[in-house]
């Protein structure tokens, strides 16, 4: 089985995993959106992935996706992909992470947000983003601080409080939330995590009514099926689908 073949396999059985998760949770597998983590790996295993049926793709660094995506772009036959950021995003950086992506699922700061925003509106566009959340509390990991956020009402209201601000940003589009679980075997805490997340969603929507909030980015290879029964609406998936990572 070549490269191709073998990524079209891992599509079909990705996919599958998702419907029985979904399944399981008596949801339609159709809300789930499949984002391929394409970081590090070179635009050919990209076009693989277009080629299996994939639309939506992820990467992690803005400036490999200012390299990668219009390449992706230019080769692909059809409807371009959907481009995702779902890592890291500096400030300093924020102009690129505009210029080729459609969609940013690690809105972490107040600052970035601010940045995302200018830019957008340089462009004429609105910008899709998620708010990145840290609902484990793990130290060193990136996000809105929200560990406590239902027994602590000084956290819960400075979250709400950035919440507030982003959304008068002009040129953004606030689509939900997006978590990373711990790395851990203890599947009942990723449960937890997930399900922290989804409860920290229904809160912003009465919080927030105007903002539907549909989004609910979480779950990876490791994860994404408990993530799809906690109701996730999109999940980043790389090794599953593209095997190994290549090392940089």
């Amino acid at each position: 089985m070549d490269y191709a073949e073998q990524v079209r396999h891992n599509v079909d059985v990705v996919g599958a995993r998702i419907a029985e998760a979904a399944a399981r949770a008596g949801r339609d597998p159709a809300g789930v959106t499949l984002v391929a983590i394409s970081k590090t790996f070179p635009p050919s295993a990209v076009l693989a992935g277009y080629r299996a049926g994939l639309r939506h793709f992820g990467e992690n660094r803005p400036e490999e996706g200012a390299e990668k995506v219009p390449q992706v772009n230019a080769l692909v036959d059809g409807l371009r992909p959907t481009w995702h950021m779902v890592g890291h995003v500096q400030s300093r950086k924020a102009d690129l992470t505009v210029a080729h992506f459609d969609v940013v699922h690690s809105v972490d700061r107040l600052k970035v947000a601010r940045r995302l925003s200018h830019f957008a509106a340089e462009a004429g566009r609105e910008l899709p983003v998620l708010l990145e959340c840290n609902v484990s509390g793990e130290q060193g990991k990136y996000g809105f601080p929200v560990d406590r956020w239902q027994a602590d009402p000084a956290q819960r209201e400075a979250f709400f409080a950035a919440c507030a601000e982003i959304l008068a940003l002009p040129a953004l589009q606030v689509s939900g939330v997006m978590t990373v679980a711990p790395w851990v075997d203890d599947a009942a805490v990723v449960r937890a995590t997930f399900a922290g997340l989804r409860a920290l969603r229904d809160a912003l929507r009465e919080r927030f009514p105007a903002q539907p909030w549909p989004a609910l980015s979480m779950g990876m290879t490791d994860d994404f099926e408990i993530a799809v029964e906690e109701g996730a609406t999109m999940v980043r998936i790389g090794r599953a689908l593209f095997g190994p990572r290549p090392t940089v």
